[in-house]
């Protein structure tokens, strides 16, 4: 059977990116979850990771370089029903989109940000982006990068994220529970992807994933936030799987005023022009 969320077409991604690895994994979870078309909404920045809800057969919205955790929020705030998804790499999410990603987890929206995690800018040639390792050498840091990298999963647990999670594009079944858990998840879930840039890095490629990382164990306990963080800061190897879940965290979206009295979604309402005309006199 088609999956309906599958856009057939030519994509822009290079022959071997690990975005493909995603997008397929990412469609799996879509369709094992059941979830309908109208159900999702996608949305993502800038870079050759965000071009990826062109590449579904979904509702999107494609914004600004490192903006697209506003309009997430705004989205699911507008409709709370809605499945909003958003999937960007990591130079968008980490670098350019660094402030909205730490206020995003103090509010808590209830909506899945995939983060495609190539440690590497690939739409503008190979630039070091936030997570490039120690040394890594570009045409730009010819010398190799002399910056600390972000590590995004011990930030977002030190901020009390709801759901904090990583995965691989070389572990596809692991990877698509994870995404599926992130979906159904209440509140802001991250999901940190692993993936080759083919093209621009030579040094994090399929074999280098594959032989850095490892999975958490069956019985580790993703509610014991102090644990979660020390496992985040593993390096070599790095853990796979969900570090932490906060499912006692308060949502975004249910502590809006609007929400308080009604759980109609604002665009389903009608206007009341007297009050808006009755206020507007008042301000006068």
């Amino acid at each position: 059977m088609d999956n309906i969320f599958d856009r057939k077409g030519e994509t822009a991604w290079c022959p071997g990116c690990g975005n493909f690895g995603i997008r397929n994994i990412v469609l799996n979870a879509l369709a094992e979850l059941g979830l309908k078309r109208e159900e999702v909404v996608y949305v993502s920045g800038i870079g050759q990771a965000a071009k990826a809800p062109q590449y579904y057969n979904v509702s999107y919205f494609n914004g600004l370089h490192g903006r697209s955790l506003p309009p997430a929020a705004g989205i699911k705030s507008a409709n709370p029903g809605l499945n909003v998804i958003l999937e960007s790499g990591d130079g968008d999410m980490y670098g350019e989109g660094g402030n909205h990603f730490i206020h995003a987890i103090r509010r808590n929206p209830n909506i899945t940000v995939i983060v495609h995690n190539n440690m590497v800018y690939g739409l503008t040639k190979g630039q070091a982006s936030p997570t490039s390792r120690l040394g890594f050498t570009t045409p730009i840091q010819v010398n190799g990068v002399s910056e600390t990298p972000i590590n995004p999963l011990a930030l977002a647990i030190s901020l009390d994220a709801s759901f904090v999670a990583r995965g691989t594009a070389g572990e596809p079944e692991l990877t698509k529970e994870i995404i599926k858990k992130a979906i159904q998840h209440k509140g802001f879930a991250l999901v940190d992807v692993f993936q080759a840039c083919v093209s621009f890095n030579k040094l994090n490629t399929h074999k280098w994933f594959k032989e850095h990382t490892y999975k958490l164990e069956d019985n580790y306990d993703p509610k014991d936030k102090v644990t979660a963080f020390k496992r985040a800061l593993e390096e070599d190897p790095m853990p796979l799987g969900i570090f932490y879940v906060n499912e006692n965290k308060p949502v975004f979206e249910d502590n809006l005023a609007a929400y308080k009295s009604s759980r109609e979604p604002l665009y389903k309402r009608t206007t009341d022009m007297t009050k808006i005309a009755e206020l507007l006199e008042a301000k006068k």
